[in-house]
């Protein structure tokens, strides 16, 4: 039997990712974009915990209902056939997010072991990673709850931190106390110590143990997660809980209410390149870099820059004589600053979240499960999309109350639902779907199918849409 029989990967994916604001935005945000050699960090985190074992269960993923497809996909395209994915109604930090796997996990396994992994974390030293859930597996089993501690390598003031006391076994302390953010001489204190790391937000623990504890510590918060998990329905692929509850539900993190009163804890030292990725500093630093410290992405071309992090997402970025930069360019928003700001970008994208700026929420290309829509153009009364249709798959049979949608293939072909007529649309072809028509659009081929939708009328917001059939569960709201 393998030694990660009984443990089962929990990947929490809920973030927004504000503090990658152009490219991280609340319905994509960084966890699932392509930010590193055109893999998605959820997609590292799922391989991570493949490659631990081939005999470790199949994984649990918390996320948004907003993300749901975007994870399903991408567990997809890592050959993950049997996750569970749990959908939070509402963001209520981790404490509600791990009661929710550990409920899910019990379902599975009584005795089931949870490894609670950030979707958005880089960890690169895998054979040392393995090493250390294979003992934090043995003292799980002990009623033990693990947290994992990096070892520091700066006076790092973005991170908390944990003091180890006595030793339990080799490689693994006693937690003697939780440390939040420092400042800067706390850090180097902390460092020259030596009795200090990181406090990663990875843990470990049976999900039994972690339940008894926060029925113990938090039991509000353990009767309404029970309760509104309880009630789950299964939707397609997902598992979904009463909104209600959970929404009642106290917003507090694992630490807060667990790790920080149980006489249980202990920390297992990890020694590995990691990094959260909490903002364009931190991916500046895990990126390859040139002979003059500057990372860049896509079209990029710099004179005498130094130590700077490019990304250009759809144009030609240039720059001359910048140091310690940060610039970010994406179809719709361009960003720039000092690297070492770089984590204020979430106040930029908080104001323009409260003064309800599209930008903070969306790209230009959406994704969606069929596919993705890209705006080209839009004025008063039109607006011109590029739609891509994956093949095998279909819109919703749907109606607009307020506008008319012109179709030309430019490559492909299309099945076109127009009310009561049912034809082939082939590239170079159009068709045109009046005010209030039923109408749907398929690829049947086995190429994507791409084509140019002009719209026009005196509303063209995307909640004009009433559905009648979809494959996907989802509602006209």
């Amino acid at each position: 039997m393998s030694r990660f029989s009984q443990v089962i990967p929990v990947i929490l994916s809920g973030g927004s990712g504000t503090r990658l604001w152009p490219v991280s935005r609340k319905l994509y945000p960084k966890q699932f974009i392509p930010l590193r050699e055109n893999r998605s960090l959820f997609q590292d985190t799922v391989a991570r915990v493949k490659s631990l074992d081939e005999g470790i269960q199949s994984p649990i993923i918390i996320c948004n209902d907003e993300h749901r497809f975007m994870a399903a996909e991408q567990l997809r395209q890592e050959g993950v056939d049997h996750a569970d994915i749990v959908l939070e109604p509402v963001g209520r930090n981790t404490a509600p997010a791990i009661t929710l796997a550990a409920l899910c996990a019990l379902q599975r396994d009584k005795n089931a072991i949870i490894l609670v992994l950030p979707a958005d974390h880089i960890l690169n030293q895998q054979e040392q990673f393995k090493e250390a859930i294979a003992l934090a597996a043995s003292l799980s089993a002990n009623e033990k709850l693990v947290t994992f501690g990096i070892k520091p390598t700066r006076p790092e003031t973005g991170y908390g931190y944990i003091k180890a006391g006595s030793q339990v076994m080799q490689g693994a302390y006693q937690v003697e106390k939780f440390v939040e953010k420092p400042a800067l001489d706390k850090a180097q204190t902390y460092l020259q110590s030596g009795e200090y790391s990181w406090n990663s937000g990875m843990f470990m623990f049976k999900a039994s143990t972690l339940l008894a504890e926060l029925e113990k510590y938090q039991p509000e918060i353990a009767a309404s997660v029970t309760t509104a998990y309880g009630s789950q329905q299964k939707d397609l692929d997902f598992i979904r809980i009463d909104k209600d509850e959970f929404s009642a539900c106290k917003s507090e993190s694992i630490d807060y209410a667990v790790m920080e009163n149980t006489d249980n804890a202990v920390v297992v030292a990890l020694s590995s390149d990691w990094n959260d990725v909490g903002s364009w500093h931190a991916l500046w630093e895990s990126s390859l870099q040139d002979e003059n410290n500057n990372a860049l992405t896509g079209d990029v071309l710099l004179e005498d820059c130094q130590g700077c992090y490019v990304h250009s997402s759809n144009r030609l970025v240039t720059a001359v004589g910048m140091k310690d930069a940060v610039i970010v360019e994406t179809a719709d928003a361009i960003m720039v600053a000092p690297r070492d700001q770089s984590q204020k970008v979430k106040d930029i994208a908080n104001k323009l979240n409260n003064s309800t700026r599209e930008e903070a929420q969306i790209h230009r290309k959406v994704y969606r499960p069929w596919g993705d829509y890209e705006s080209i153009d839009n004025a008063e009364r039109f607006q011109v999309k590029r739609i891509t249709v994956k093949p095998g798959e279909r819109l919703s049979l749907q109606k607009h109350h307020h506008r008319a949608e012109h179709w030309i293939v430019v490559n492909g072909t299309a099945v076109v639902t127009c009310d009561d007529k049912e034809f082939l649309l082939s590239e170079n072809e159009s068709t045109y779907i009046p005010i209030g028509a039923i109408h749907r659009l398929e690829n049947p081929g086995k190429i994507p199918l791409e084509l140019i939708e002009v719209q026009s009328g005196t509303y063209l917001g995307e909640d004009d849409i009433e559905r009648f059939d979809d494959k996907y569960g989802r509602s006209d709201k």
